[in-house]
């Protein structure tokens, strides 16, 4: 039987691969391309983690050759054209977000006391203090838990109602085909290039085998890469603020994945458009694709209110 010091350490060795491994795929997807400066605090603040565990697997990262870095400047984005988790020897295994889960659908199925002290979570989740700071970390930081003065934690109603998921795509929808008709638009070869592949990898099987965290994240990646090539800033962190809170309900919608097929090939359409600069009809394609989703939510309501 491990000790209680030997489950800490490996808690605290899969945490750090298993973010190695998030900020390894997010580079790959296209978000980030060679020669890009990393700081610690825009990650923690994308996987909603502390600055100290961001430190942790850039370091990793560095020491497998997928970062540089330089004395007093930071770590530098490498060539990983060719590189994946699997051939890192990075463990995927991530029990913090599977706990995170867990709790988010504790939360919208109102079983969670209130509020819950954090013995009963890392009694009833089995998880060490280590992976209860991560997973409460990043709840706290997507805004539905917040620390109670003196004891345990509040767990707040926020995004847990299909109306609330649909404001929020219903935002996007005035946002997002916006952004791609900035006259300073510039999509990256290499970062279209990355989308494409993770779209076609998808419709090549993954729709069936990956987890609603890793269909969730394709998602936000891929619509944050095209934000992002608006070169207005604004845009890109608005629909972050978005994605970080609607995540709690919108990866119960993925139990039903019919529907994720005709989402890859209209994120294709899209690329396509984009890359031939016809920005325009990029805009249209990308608002109907909004709209095939808010219709989509209202065909799932009943798993959404499940």
């Amino acid at each position: 039987m491990s000790s209680a010091g030997e489950r800490t350490v490996n808690g605290k060795r899969e945490l750090t691969e298993g973010l190695a491994a998030q900020i390894l795929e997010h580079i790959r997807s296209g978000a980030l391309a060679t020669g890009t400066h990393l700081t610690a605090q825009e990650l923690a603040e994308r996987f909603s983690v502390s600055r100290f565990p961001v430190g942790q697997a850039l370091q990793l990262l560095a020491a497998k050759g997928v970062l540089t870095h330089q004395r007093n400047r930071g770590y530098f984005v490498s060539d990983v054209k060719d590189v994946s988790p699997e051939t890192l020897g990075l463990s995927t295994k991530d029990d913090a977000s599977e706990v995170y889960f867990r709790i988010a659908e504790d939360h919208l199925q109102g079983r969670l006391p209130e509020p819950a002290s954090e013995a009963y979570l890392k009694e009833s989740y089995g998880i060490s203090k280590a992976q209860l700071n991560a997973v409460l970390g990043r709840i706290a930081q997507e805004g539905w838990a917040e620390r109670r003065p003196g004891y345990g934690w509040s767990f707040s109603p926020m995004l847990t109602t299909p109306e609330s998921l649909e404001q929020t795509y219903r935002v996007r929808l005035a946002l997002e085909p916006a952004a791609l008709l900035e006259p300073t638009y510039r999509l990256d070869r290499d970062i279209a290039a990355r989308c494409r592949e993770a779209e076609l990898r998808l419709l090549g099987g993954a729709i069936e085998t990956d987890s609603a965290a890793a269909l969730h994240e394709r998602g936000v990646r891929f619509h944050e890469a095209i934000i992002g090539a608006s070169g207005n800033p604004f845009f890109l962190e608005a629909v972050r603020r978005i994605n970080r809170v609607r995540r709690l309900l919108s990866y119960r919608s993925m139990v039903d994945r019919k529907r994720y097929r005709q989402q890859c090939e209209e994120h294709l359409q899209i690329l396509d458009l984009l890359e031939r600069e016809r920005n325009e009809e990029a805009s249209q394609a990308l608002r109907r694709h909004l709209e095939h989703t808010i219709g989509n939510l209202q065909e799932i309501r009943p798993i959404l209110e499940h």
